[in-house]
């Protein structure tokens, strides 16, 4: 390859390796569906999170880290939200399909950077959110189209989203990167036992879903992250931000290959909504690198 093709290419490589980290999460999120039928949702989050564990801790070694008494209380708050987070999301899309689910989750860490900033024009943002939400939810007209409380579990899980962001920033301010190991470790010591008592010893280890469940595990959590963590470096935090707000429509469309979930035209806008209100936020934030804000 030219010494211009490199040139050339090597500003589109972080751009590639976070649309390749999106659809490694959703491919995983389109993979542990498939095994709701076998273990339930509750069981594919208490697998996803064991085996996300064992295989974060191996990468950042968190055991080596010295820890103040002050951040046991961010780093429980961290590990929890981010244990109901994947537990209400897969309840969620149990009832309802990938895209919209993803793009009622999403509403979460879109609140926080909205709110956070309190401008005039984040009322216009705020305003295309509602009209997404308005769009998708089950009200009036509606209420045939969408199953509420998949609506509401995916709801609740933006929710959680909102706070494992904030608690993650406060947790991970003395131990970088290592923070999403040691939430992920204490998300496991909580949800992996319910899974247990919900689904059974017996399931939770038949050794032919324990490669599906590895799967899910490395498509949405260890993969994806070192791929973000590559692209955080490179990229400025407007194009990462942008980039990141595709993720709905990223879920639609793996939605309609792996699970031939098609979603109607009013749902679409809905989606178009909720995307447009993201990557309009992230353009008319404050500059600072994405680095910086960790």
């Amino acid at each position: 390859m030219s010494a211009s093709w490199k040139k050339r290419l090597t500003p589109l490589l972080p751009v590639f390796l976070l649309l390749i980290a999106m659809m490694s999460i959703q491919s995983g999120a389109s993979l542990a569906k498939t095994l709701f039928p076998i273990i339930g949702a509750p069981g594919v989050t208490g697998l996803r999170l064991l085996l996300a564990t064992i295989i974060l801790c191996a990468i950042f070694k968190p055991w080596r880290l010295k820890y103040r008494r002050n951040s046991l209380f961010p780093l429980f708050a961290y590990g929890l939200s981010l244990g109901i987070m994947n537990y209400l999301f897969y309840l969620s899309l149990e009832r309802i399909p990938l895209g919209i689910a993803v793009a009622l989750e999403f509403t979460g860490p879109l609140a926080v950077a909205m709110f956070s900033s309190r401008r005039p024009i984040d009322f216009l943002w705020i305003g295309l959110v509602i009209a997404g939400l308005l769009f998708l939810l089950p009200i009036g007209d509606n209420i045939q189209q969408l199953d509420l409380l998949g609506a509401l579990y995916a709801l609740g899980a933006g929710v959680c989203w909102a706070l494992y962001i904030i608690f993650g920033k406060r947790a991970g301010a003395g131990y970088g990167t290592a923070t999403v190991a040691i939430g992920s470790f204490i998300s496991a010591m909580i949800f992996f036992p319910l899974g247990l008592m919900q689904t059974g010893a017996e399931l939770m280890f038949d050794l032919s879903i324990l490669p599906l469940a590895l799967a899910v595990a490395v498509l949405s959590t260890a993969f994806p992250y070192t791929l973000e963590m590559i692209a955080l470096t490179k990229l400025p935090a407007k194009t990462f931000g942008t980039l990141m707000s595709l993720e709905p429509c990223m879920g639609a469309f793996l939605g309609i290959v792996f699970l031939n979930e098609h979603l109607t035209m009013t749902q679409w806008l809905a989606l178009l909504c909720i995307v447009c209100a993201s990557i309009g936020s992230t353009s008319t934030a404050r500059t600072k690198t994405k680095i910086e804000e960790i």
